[in-house]
């Protein structure tokens, strides 16, 4: 069981790579691609939303076909696409691209998360097995960093495509080697919803391409409010549509929607959402704060973001051993707190130039500390509330909830910032000067974002999680 774990591990840092790899030079692939400031964030949510749409039904196919072979199809597919994605010759391609990256990652998270949660039985194995492929998270995170950072230093940032092309190649090799081969179900197969799980890959795309192009062209744009009404009775549509399977028909649902009448897996959700939009938002406009502000070089800046994977690895191990031993409440309480404390360090008007080790330092440590004893213990909760059979759809159901939250916290982000811009003098049609006051301004604008939408998950927390025993436990 162990050694499942541990080979899951060196399977999971991929996705963070490819996600911090790509932050730590959006102003680069920016300028050379002739990207506009606001519409940079697509250099991310491109990936980020092809990812979050697909999770659900790529975790269904996986619990119904086999979680190896949607595993191996997608690691082939993102292999093939980082290939291509350095040949782009505008942001169209690029973006376009990007998202048929986020497409193939999205079918081998929930086959990862699904593999270790029909393995390991509740308690102290599974404790570890969650944690250890959380680990996975900061350590391509800091991977990315330095990746991103020296590749795109002292050469150009295709070659960190092309570097994580010949990464993806290798796990899919490594897959195919550890993964067994499971073993041939002769009974009756479970049908695939596809009805369902066009509408809510539909809904879902709607409604993020409008947060995310709201920045781009307008809110007041009439396409707008229409595709995000679209979205809403789309979403309506699917939910009434997996209740009539699932109460009226002897069909499968794609996913089984009575369970968010539990109020405390609805929090769950809830506070996944709202934590990763804060925590995305401080990773992306911190880059804009070291490099678009204080001008500093792309390997000063990602030797300023190291401490994210390296005590993010620490806290992983620390999240093992409490979560048996701490009721879930106080861990979930910690992990927002800390992230609050993050945003207000960049939000409240500290001198920018004061030292890094003063208030950078602490708010890296922070962000990471919030993040890896929160996304194990939620992932945990979440598998431990499904059945058997639905343990990827359970992990594909709470990283979409977290890629949706990173992009949907992106869009207002970039809006906030954006409108406290244009309030400093910046005109409509153009971005603010590299370290001028409105730059810094409409930066700490998008902090105080996070700072309200970490609060919220807190306050979520205390509601819903107040009585909540220890998520580790072995319950009896």
């Amino acid at each position: 069981m162990d050694d499942t774990a541990g080979d899951l591990m060196a399977l999971s840092p991929p996705n963070s790579l490819t996600v911090q790899s790509a932050v730590i030079v959006l102003p680069t692939i920016g300028k050379e691609l002739d990207i506009p400031e606001a519409r940079q964030q697509w250099i991310i949510s491109a990936y980020t939303l092809t990812f979050g749409c697909f999770l659900l039904l790529w975790g269904r196919l996986a619990d119904i076909y086999g979680k190896r072979l949607i595993f191996m199809w997608g690691c082939a597919w993102v292999t093939v696409t980082t290939i291509v994605i350095p040949f782009s010759p505008n942001e169209i391609c690029f973006d376009v691209l990007r998202g048929l990256q986020g497409l193939g990652a999205a079918a081998n998270v929930p086959t990862a998360i699904g593999i270790l949660g029909v393995t390991f039985p509740p308690g102290k194995a599974k404790n570890y097995a969650f944690s250890f492929y959380s680990a996975g998270a900061p350590l391509g995170s800091v991977f990315g960093n330095l990746l991103g950072g020296i590749v795109a230093e002292y050469a150009s940032w295709k070659w960190i495509f092309w570097i994580l092309a010949c990464l993806a190649a290798a796990v899919t090799i490594a897959g195919y080697l550890i993964i067994p081969v499971p073993v041939v179900n002769t009974g009756t197969k479970t049908s695939v919803d596809w009805f369902g799980g066009t509408l809510i890959t539909m809904a879902i795309l709607a409604f993020m391409f409008a947060m995310t192009e709201g920045n781009v062209v307008g809110w007041s744009t009439p396409w707008i409010p229409v595709l995000i009404v679209v979205s809403i009775i789309l979403i309506a549509l699917f939910v009434f549509w997996q209740l009539y399977l699932e109460e009226k028909t002897t069909r499968s649902p794609l996913m089984k929607v009575t369970i968010f009448r539990n109020i405390r897996f609805s929090a769950a959700m809830i506070i996944m959402l709202l934590f990763f939009a804060s925590f995305n938002n401080f990773l992306v406009f911190a880059t804009y704060f070291y490099q678009d502000y204080q001008g500093l070089s792309i390997i000063q800046t990602t030797l300023r973001f190291i401490p994210t994977g390296v005590v993010g690895i620490c806290t992983c191990f620390v999240t093992a051993y409490i979560l048996s031993r701490i009721r879930g409440n106080y861990i979930l309480m910690f992990g927002t707190v800390c992230i609050s404390i993050t945003s207000l360090l960049f939000a409240v008007p500290i001198p920018p130039h004061t030292t890094y080790w003063a208030f950078g330092f602490p708010a890296m440590c922070l962000a990471v500390f919030g993040a890896d004893t929160l996304y194990p213990s939620l992932t945990l909760f979440t598998t431990q509330s499904l059945p058997q059979a639905d343990q990827a759809l359970g992990g594909a159901l709470i990283n979409a909830v977290g890629q949706i939250g990173r992009a949907i916290g992106l869009a207002i982000g970039t809006a906030v910032q954006t409108a406290v811009e244009r309030k400093h003098g910046v005109a409509e049609s153009s971005s603010a000067a590299n370290g001028s006051q409105a730059l810094l301004e409409g930066l700490r604008a998008a902090a105080w974002l996070d700072l309200a939408l970490a609060a919220t998950a807190f306050l979520v927390v205390m509601f819903a999680f107040r009585d909540a025993g220890k998520l580790g436990a072995i319950k009896k």
